[in-house]
């Protein structure tokens, strides 16, 4: 366990300040803000700046302590505070009261990146932020998560936009005593250390832990002054460019990560890996497993994959992670020749079924490492089945075993001040805390007029922030000649306020509002329903397309019959995103569909009354309806696929359409009372129905009980008698696949139903260990169906199978064989297949 937190301050803390340390710790912070004005109090310029209570605290001088400590109204405030926390830590959960049997090993979390905190620089965008919104609802709902991650020493660029408009990448020095982490020390107070082993020598990986709440974080560090250089510096930067250095990173977060957990004693009831990054923690599971029981590979790995949950996050196969297969084989040889596996068995578990390739795919490890696989929304769960088609040849799309959790935002630390205290008074104070059953704004007590005030207050917070921000780039830039608009000064506290804010590349489409600039710029300068645009994002350092995107966006800014009607916020980070989805009135999301996994930008002004105009993609598929929003080519499907530019020009001109003839006119649509009544309509169906729904507390309340718990029993099913059954079966089946085949095929009308019949014949197999299954697809005469047959009797190798279906023509039905044993996953731990020809 970590030692305790005054141990690692610079000095030590008066008596009457005895838990500031503790409280400034707990990331709990971040989106719980009563201790703001304790850190303000202490250093309020630090505060402003940083955000990050711990350096607050390390930057204070002794004598400042000292005085704080003589403060009477200061140490009320602290013991209002403590006593708070405490009474946190102490609550009852929704998991405790629910689950309170359950998942008693803990869920085992591992992420390449993880988004707490601006001042926690470790992540780079949506997966990160994910993450970190995960964690923070997970300790809200009580459910046990031990996370698992890297410490960065640099982490994601930070960005400036120089007077040419060209993204300039900065890359400053985390300093992790300066980061609200400590380092995890165990019994002996020694620095907890675990080592991964690299060809010709060993790493050390430091690790430090952060608090979230309930939860922890685990961070692994190669910056150990014994590691040699080049070491030291596996973990500088996230996501590395160098193919080799990302691969060492995945096995420092992967081998160092779970062989962390065992030496802490943990041994979890389920492990949750985000992406392929961290497929190599469920290998080093298998590894463990193996050297602790004796069991083969394929034993263990039955073993263990039940209570491993693999989440999908990426919508086209060009992302997943790809290692050359000679690099593999350098890196991985030793280390599989203790398990017993050889060099292409493994290979063949990074690549498609019976094809070789030169790429070691990691997603494709991950999936045949779990025992359940998840996309992170419907549409989502269709591009996935697409994806990894390849390894379920011959499985028709609806059978390809991806489930989907939408993904969702942690709601508390994206609502403002103001939309907080409404929603306080509407749903009280732990809202966001249980199951959400009774979250509404009802009209008698939160009126028109309320919601309209908490929206301008919203949108003046937003002007002044722009304008700070603006004048600090014009200063260091000289951005343009006229410094009014240059500075925000021309930004109207009243105008429709347009967010489009995310990471710049081309499928994300952010220059579609300039595929027509003259229809652009009327909307901007219209004098009675003027319209403005905010715009923040990073292009990735090696993404050319992406920083010409923010050129051309720039070079727009810079024109004078614009009239500082557009601005762009250099360095987009965790604080600015809060600004923004804070203050705009609608939140622009224009992505290539289906390229949007889920986008859950647009979730985050949800809580704060701002309205979503998106491409109808991702969680906005499933969302949008005509009262909350608006949906940009809502006949998209997967059947017009647009991987292209094919309808670039066709979702601009409706992205305009919706703009002029909806979404302006809806905003300055005045009353008598001087009141938007049908905007404030919208505001209100959006925030009721769909904040509650979007939120990282639906998420992880779904992710508990329709993956967590339920894997946990299936883990617990497969002991090492049931395990060995298993190879057994599936070896025997591996032998005597290649000699089953079909016989005849008939039907016998009854009623309205067909009795068909169909002859198989199995040699020696036991039919126990095989399914006959009976598919139609759907068609004129009804809907998709698969239904089971049952077995009767055999001579001479031949079984006879019976069912009854829906009356269709014959050649509609097709049977098939699969596995039969219902302690599999199928077809994920077992795809074989055999249709009747």
């Amino acid at each position: 366990m970590p030692a305790p937190a005054g141990l690692y301050l610079h000095w030590k803390l008066p008596g009457e300040l005895t838990g500031l340390a503790d409280l400034a710790l707990d990331l709990r912070w971040t989106w719980h803000h009563g201790s703001d004005v304790l850190w303000r109090t202490i250093d309020h310029e630090c505060w402003d700046a940083t955000h990050n209570a711990w350096l607050v605290l390390n930057s204070v001088s002794g004598k400042q302590l000292l005085t704080l400590a003589e403060d009477a109204d200061f140490i009320a405030l602290l013991t209002a505070q403590l006593a708070a926390y405490d009474e946190f830590c102490q609550s009852a959960t929704w998991f405790g009261a629910a689950y309170p049997e359950t998942l008693k090993g803990q869920v085992a979390y591992f992420c390449m990146e993880y988004g707490l905190a601006a001042c926690l620089p470790l992540y780079s965008g949506g997966l990160g932020v994910l993450a970190g919104d995960a964690l923070k609802a997970a300790s809200d709902l009580g459910v046990p998560v031990i996370a698992v991650g890297l410490l960065y020493q640099q982490g994601y660029f930070r960005q400036e936009v120089n007077t040419d408009g060209e993204q300039v990448e900065f890359y400053p020095y985390n300093d992790p005593t300066m980061l609200p982490l400590m380092p995890l020390r165990d019994d002996q107070e020694d620095w907890v250390r675990v080592a991964v082993d690299l060809p010709g020598r060993s790493v050390r990986l430091r690790v430090w832990i952060a608090r979230i709440g309930r939860c922890r974080l685990l961070l692994l560090d190669s910056n150990d002054p014994r590691n040699e250089p080049k070491d030291r510096g596996i973990t500088s930067e996230l996501y590395s460019g160098d193919s080799e250095k990302r691969l060492q990173q995945e096995m420092m977060l992967g081998l160092g990560g779970w062989r962390l957990l065992q030496r802490m004693g943990i041994q979890p009831s389920v492990v949750h890996i985000n992406e392929g990054h961290c497929a190599f923690a469920l290998l080093e599971q298998i590894r463990a497993l193996c050297n602790a029981t004796g069991m083969g590979f394929e034993a263990a790995r039955l073993a263990t994959r039940a209570a491993n949950l693999f989440t999908t996050h990426t919508s086209v196969a060009s992302g997943f992670d790809l290692f050359p297969v000679k690099l593999i084989s350098q890196y991985f040889s030793d280390y599989l020749r203790e398990v017993g596996l050889g060099l292409d068995d493994f290979l063949q578990l990074g690549q498609a079924g019976g094809r070789f390739s030169d790429d070691f795919n990691m997603s494709y490890l991950a999936i045949r490492l779990s025992g359940r696989l998840n996309a992170v929304s419907r549409v989502h769960q269709e591009v996935s089945r697409h994806i990894f088609s390849d390894l379920f040849p011959q499985w028709p799309l609806d059978d390809i075993p991806v489930d989907y959790v939408t993904n969702g935002i942690h709601t508390p630390s994206w609502d403002s001040p103001e939309a907080d205290a409404i929603w306080t008074e509407a749903c009280g104070k732990n809202r966001w805390c249980g199951s959400l059953e009774k979250i509404y704004l009802p009209s008698v007590s939160i009126s028109d007029e309320r919601l309209w005030e908490m929206r301008s207050k919203q949108r003046h917070r937003l002007i002044r922030f722009l304008r700070g921000r603006l004048h600090t780039q014009h200063c260091e830039h000289g951005n343009g000649t006229n410094a009014e608009a240059s500075c925000g000064l021309l930004l109207d506290n009243e105008a429709l306020t347009l967010g489009f804010a995310r990471r710049f590349t081309d499928y994300k489409r952010p220059d579609l509002l300039l595929r027509d600039e003259s229809r652009l710029l009327r909307l901007l300068n219209d004098r009675d329903r003027p319209l403005q645009v905010v715009m923040a994002g990073k292009a990735h350092p090696n993404d050319l397309h992406g920083k010409a995107l923010i050129r051309r966006w720039k070079q727009f800014i810079k024109r004078s019959d614009m009239h500082g009607r557009v601005v762009f916020i250099d360095d987009y980070d965790l604080d600015v995103a809060t600004e923004l989805i804070q203050g705009v009135d609608v939140w622009l999301n224009t992505p290539r569909h289906p390229w949007e996994a889920c986008g859950t930008s647009g979730m985050k002004v949800l809580v704060n009354g701002g309205l979503n105009l998106s491409q109808f993609d991702g969680w906005w598929a499933e969302a949008w309806r005509p009262d909350v929003g608006w949906a940009i080519r809502r006949d998209a499907s997967l059947f017009r696929l647009s991987n292209s530019s094919e309808y670039d020009e066709e979702d601009a001109t409706e992205l305009f359409t919706l703009l002029e003839q909806q979404v302006i006119p809806g905003f300055y649509d005045f009353d008598s009372a001087g009141l938007p009544r049908k905007w404030l309509a919208m505001i209100r169906n959006s925030m009721e129905t769909l904040t509650p729904l979007y939120s990282a507390n639906r998420m992880v309340r779904e992710y508990t009980e329709q993956f967590y718990i339920p894997m946990e029993k299936r883990r617990q099913e497969r002991s090492a008698q049931h395990t060995q059954s298993l190879v057994l079966q599936l070896q025997q089946l591996q032998k005597q696949w290649p000699l089953l085949r079909f016989g005849l095929m008939d039907c016998v009308e009854h009623g309205d139903n067909l009795e068909v019949s169909v002859q198989v014949y199995m040699d020696e197999l036991d039919p126990g260990l095989l399914k006959l299954e009976l598919v139609a697809d759907e068609s004129e005469y009804g809907g998709r169906v698969v239904m089971e047959m049952r077995g009767e009797h055999a001579m001479s190798g031949n079984y006879l199978f019976r069912c009854r279906v829906p009356i269709r023509p014959l050649e509609h039905y097709t049977p098939r064989l699969v596995v039969g044993d219902c302690r599999l996953n199928l077809p994920l731990e077992d795809p074989r297949i055999l249709w009747r020809s």
